[in-house]
């Protein structure tokens, strides 16, 4: 039986690496255009090209972590030996060095690919870890669901605290480029503690088939078309998300006027990316609440699809808000509703990959839990990078200039208009119809965990 703890325990460990995602992709192609000093074709090419790696080093450290052995489990050790690496990861890549145009677009490169290898050390088993926490389904969606409420919760933590932490250090003397450093520097010290805390919580208690050699993990994994399906959705939910995010900061600099503000009658409250962020990370932590009750009473998939739907719907009207007072409080009204639908997203989309896991399991008699898992950080990594290309790809297309006090063209305004509603609302609309084959309903996995229990039960 799941305890609180392991759950709470659980949940620590993807609040931290949260708190990093998300100021990578809401704010590191900002940092790189307009404080590092890349142009936006080489910041966008940057992040584009990095995910080769991705491809390699996601399935290897899947493959890695399904073959370790250890007194704390195949997947939890992770969590104790790359805690720190990934702090000074992410601390190296937020540091500008004094080095010339080459010199910097190096370290850049570097800096990235060694920030996302140490990402998938530790992430691709720790998502790996909701496969043998538990051996059933709906208990999946719970830790799936604490998972997700903490990730949040440390997004809202990151991004409420990253615009003001790199003021507060700018008021110091500090440089624009040393605020940034040091301002993450705070950050990832909070991200060391919480994989602290998420190893010394938890417990692995199912113990998986092994696999019997890679080659038969590989083939089961190529044959497995629901891991496909899954894939796709999960790269698209992730590029809706990083279109979003990563424009908001350029959105709220160039489109929303200076002095925006949201009259509270007594007081104003200035408007502002990290505010309209943070805002949604709460909401984000509403809809993970719901998932839960949702996917049970309707199901995982329909739940997916219909939250997608709701996306489709809202981000076509974002395009067409005032931009004026009525039209700030519609606009933060609309990134509350969809920050609600992305949230419920979430968890179902982890709980889903340990799905597919159990499916391969039941089918091939070979439980590649790690190598499943890690298409899931591939699928988040490449959707996030795919998204960082295409925004920067876009602005540059319609005429965004990174210059400190630039003033943006009409069509530069509208392009940003479009990245915040049409260009996400057509890739939800796209993870609708990918969704809609995915095979792996109720009844199917009701069936398929109790012949899984029924085989491990006779060992």
């Amino acid at each position: 039986m799941a305890t609180l703890k392991e759950k709470i325990g659980y949940g620590f460990g993807d609040m931290s690496s949260s708190m990093f995602w998300k100021i990578f992709s809401y704010y590191l192609p900002f940092f790189y255009s307009n404080i590092f000093g890349l142009s936006l074709a080489d910041a966008g090419l940057l992040m584009l090209i990095t995910r080769i790696w991705d491809a390699v080093s996601d399935p290897m450290m899947g493959v890695i972590a399904d073959r370790t052995h250890t007194r704390w489990g195949k997947y939890r050790p992770f969590l104790l030996w790359i805690a720190a690496p990934f702090a000074i990861a992410g601390i190296l890549l937020f540091t500008t060095p004094d080095l010339g145009p080459t010199g910097k677009l190096i370290w850049a490169y570097v800096t990235y690919i060694l920030m996302m290898t140490v990402y998938t050390g530790i992430n691709v088993p720790y998502g790996a870890m909701l496969g043998v926490m538990t051996d059933d389904s709906n208990t999946k969606t719970v830790f799936s669901s604490y998972r997700m409420f903490f990730a949040y919760g440390g997004s809202f933590i990151a991004l409420g605290a990253w615009e003001p932490l790199c003021n507060w250090f700018k008021s110091m003397d500090c440089s624009s480029a040393s605020s940034w450093q040091y301002a993450m520097i705070c950050i990832a010290s909070l991200c060391f503690v919480g994989f602290l805390l998420c190893f010394s919580m938890t417990r692995e208690h199912v113990k998986s088939a092994p696999g019997e050699s890679i080659g038969k993990d590989v083939r089961s994994l190529v044959r497995n078309s629901p891991w496909w399906i899954l894939n796709g959705a999960a790269l698209l939910s992730n590029f809706f998300n990083t279109v979003r995010g990563a424009t908001a900061a350029y959105f709220f600099k160039d489109y929303i006027a200076a002095n925006a503000f949201l009259d509270f009658g007594v007081f104003n409250l200035v408007l502002y990316a990290g505010l309209f962020l943070m805002v949604g990370e709460v909401c984000n932590m509403i809809g993970v609440a719901l998932a839960v009750p949702l996917s049970m009473k309707f199901g995982k998939k329909p739940t997916y699809m219909l939250s997608l739907i709701a996306l489709v719907v809202l981000s076509v009207l974002f395009f067409f808000l005032p931009n004026n007072g009525f039209g700030w409080w519609m606009m933060m009204l609309f990134q509350v509703l969809i920050s609600i639908c992305t949230g419920i997203i979430s968890p179902l989309i982890w709980s889903m990959y340990a799905d597919v896991a159990d499916y391969a399991e039941q089918k091939d008699g070979t439980a590649s839990t790690g190598l499943i898992f890690s298409s899931g950080s591939m699928a988040q990594k490449f959707g996030g990078a795919f998204a960082g290309w295409a925004v920067m790809a876009l602005l540059g297309a319609f005429g965004y200039n990174t210059a400190e006090n630039a003033v943006q063209t009409p069509e530069a305004l509208n392009g940003l208009k479009y990245l915040m509603s049409f260009i996400p609302a057509a890739i939800a609309a796209v993870s609708v119809l990918v969704l809609f084959i995915y095979p792996l309903n109720s009844a199917r996995m009701k069936a398929i965990n109790a012949e899984l229990k029924a085989r491990r039960d006779s060992k």
